[in-house]
């Protein structure tokens, strides 16, 4: 059987409930899984109008919440907001009780469901609270790049005190554990440094004769093949290249960046995006949660103009992850 993936519509304002229309009007979909979208089906048939398409199947799994129809593309609102929050705690609930194999979500504002009073900084989050995690971490995943993070959604100078020898180990394992869902069994991995250049032999810093070279010195030891600290102005062009299947990186933007300059198509001439490939996975969930990774692009919502590609390869990836669960 092929797997069962719950995709939430993300939030009705933005690009969500368009690109999922428009991923679920491709044949190659239903020869990965069986899709279940979870979500208002008035404001999925509003966006395949906007989409100019019509899937074959779109099987609705109704979040049951009124008033929707009164949800403008561009704005925020809070019944935009809950509307997203249903989706995402609905399908967190179908996975836990095995009835799908997996989750896929589309893209929601955090700003939205702050106002609908869910006080979470975004998806990760979310998951971590509703399946009691509390070891979880973000992957970044294209077709060549996989980056994880050490931390993610807290301020730099947080960041920095968060680079501990337990927390690296514990994200590399993921990071393995993941690579090998994927059909990798022996991944390389480069870990990153914190400061410029691995900090110098401490002369940029102390965090990786402290922290990071004791982690790095345990996971060589427990037969783990890692590499570093590796300076993370060049970690990120070997892994591309070859060098690597997944980076370690110690914090959000030193990830998100590099990932994001390979994955972001822009148009020279309109000045807008036109493909987005890429995927975030949060791993150490007892559950499979694959998203898109990008936003809700507000200011291009139900213009039919917005790229499916990266739910596309979000699907195609929770599919994998779901068949090699068994």
């Amino acid at each position: 059987m092929k797997p069962r993936l719950a995709i939430t519509m993300g939030d009705p304002a933005g690009i969500g409930p368009e690109i999922v229309v428009k991923a679920l009007a491709q044949e190659r979909v239903y020869e990965q899984c069986r899709p279940l979208v979870v979500g208002d089906e008035g404001v999925l048939r509003r966006a395949c109008r906007a989409a100019g398409v019509q899937p074959k199947q779109l099987e609705v799994y109704d979040i049951g919440l009124p008033g929707l129809e009164q949800v403008r593309y561009g704005e925020v609102s809070a019944l935009a907001g809950e509307a997203a929050f249903r989706s995402v705690r609905t399908a967190i609930e179908l996975a836990m009780r095995g009835e799908v194999d997996g989750t896929v979500t589309a893209p929601l504002n955090k700003e939205a469901i702050h106002l609908a009073g869910h006080p979470f900084d975004g998806h990760t989050e979310i998951y971590a609270h509703y399946t009691g995690s509390e070891k979880y971490a973000m992957l970044l995943a294209d077709e060549f790049l996989r980056v994880i993070h050490v931390s993610t959604h807290v301020s730099l100078r947080q960041a920095c005190d968060r680079v501990k020898r337990e927390r690296i180990i514990d994200v590399t394992r993921l990071m393995v554990d993941a690579c090998r869902q994927f059909g990798i069994e022996e991944p390389r991995i480069g870990i990153a440094g914190l400061n410029p250049h691995a900090g110098e032999n401490g002369l940029f810093g102390h965090e990786e004769q402290q922290e990071i070279i004791p982690a790095v010195s345990e996971l060589q030891a427990m037969g783990y093949r890692v590499t570093g600290p590796v300076p993370p102005d060049t970690l990120f062009a070997k892994a591309r290249c070859g060098q690597f299947d997944g980076c370690v990186a110690m914090y959000h933007d030193q990830g998100h960046i590099p990932f994001k300059v390979v994955g972001f198509q822009w148009d020279s001439l309109t000045g807008r995006m036109k493909s987005v490939q890429g995927v975030n996975i949060t791993l150490g969930l007892p559950i499979i949660r694959v998203s898109v990774d990008h936003g809700t692009a507000f200011d291009i919502a139900g213009q039919g103009i917005a790229s499916a590609d990266a739910l596309l390869l979000s699907i195609d990836y929770a599919a994998r992850m779901a068949a090699r669960r068994g």
